[in-house]
């Protein structure tokens, strides 16, 4: 008998809304994900791309454990997750974190950094003050802010204050950190050092990440594999190269067409590559395929 794969492991997820409508009687239901199956191995890196919409943030909860699917399956490392709120859930909770789009939504204004990252270690944990202060400089130097640590949330720059999320994140030492639009919000020279930070800290912790972003281009830099979620479906996963060099699903097409070029002769190039000579408009959203 084989072993079970270690990491993620999500079948079949499907989550469902309702949406106030009322069709033959019953209720009808809008699904924003649908019927989703994949892996993050540990270590690894999965991209998750598409369109504003096609569900990509709902599937990212869902995987995160804070969101409860309607349908299917998220097991963690061979564990199921506990329910949303139970002590259990709260316990594997530590291990997988979020990084979210605005990390000034998510930090108190009134709190220095230290103390927020602090105070994510010690809810966990049973630890001395010192062995505390000391964990949580050690991963301020590691994210770039060790001399930074008495500032409070406003005295920090949005890539700054993006680095001690990750940083309050990072310290519980997790196994898989949901990465969702984290860098979307900051200038892309920011958006550069903070995605070269992701890849060392994952070699270093050997973190798995869950990278889910509009912009291709980045999502091609830092990710193993990379899926393309429309309308609730995965219509394609594979290896990032592969992904991006041939990619099977005409929506996918569409969307790496939509990576600005450096010249119209190298989007013109690109195109024909890409489209077989029929050119970027003539590609429609194809039906979904197992991968």
């Amino acid at each position: 008998m084989s072993e079970a794969p270690k990491g993620i492991v999500a079948t079949n997820l499907v989550r469902a809304y309702s949406s106030g409508r009322r069709l033959c009687g019953k209720a009808d239901a809008f699904r924003a994900v649908d019927g989703v199956s994949l892996t993050i191995a540990p270590g690894e890196t999965l991209g998750i791309v598409g369109e504003s919409g096609s569900g990509k943030s709902t599937l990212g909860r869902m995987i995160a454990g804070i969101e409860t699917p309607t349908s299917g399956a998220v097991t963690f490392w061979d564990e199921h997750y506990a329910g949303v709120g139970t002590p259990q859930w709260r316990r594997q909770r530590r291990h997988v974190q979020v990084v979210f789009q605005n990390p000034a939504a998510v930090v108190d204004p009134r709190w220095s950094i230290h103390a927020q990252v602090r105070e994510a270690l010690t809810t966990h944990e049973q630890l001395a003050p010192s062995e505390a202060d000391d964990r949580t400089q050690a991963m301020l130097a590691m994210v770039g802010l060790g001399t930074m640590g008495k500032r409070l949330p406003h005295q920090l720059s949005g890539g700054q204050l993006q680095r001690a999320v990750i940083a309050r994140a990072l310290v519980l030492n997790p196994r898989l950190v949901v990465c969702d639009e984290a860098v979307s919000a900051l200038d892309v020279s920011v958006q550069a050092q903070i995605i070269n930070m992701l890849l060392e800290l994952r070699e270093k912790l050997n973190l798995s990440l869950m990278f889910i972003s509009h912009d291709l281009s980045v999502v091609r830099h830092i990710s193993h594999r990379v899926g393309v979620m429309h309308a609730g479906k995965l219509l394609e996963i594979g290896d990032s190269t592969t992904l991006f060099d041939n990619p099977r699903h005409d929506y996918t097409r569409r969307l790496l067409a939509a990576i600005p070029a450096d010249s119209p002769r190298q989007r013109r190039q690109r195109d024909m590559k890409a489209f077989g000579g029929r050119g970027a408009a003539a590609a429609q959203p194809e039906h979904p395929v197992q991968s």
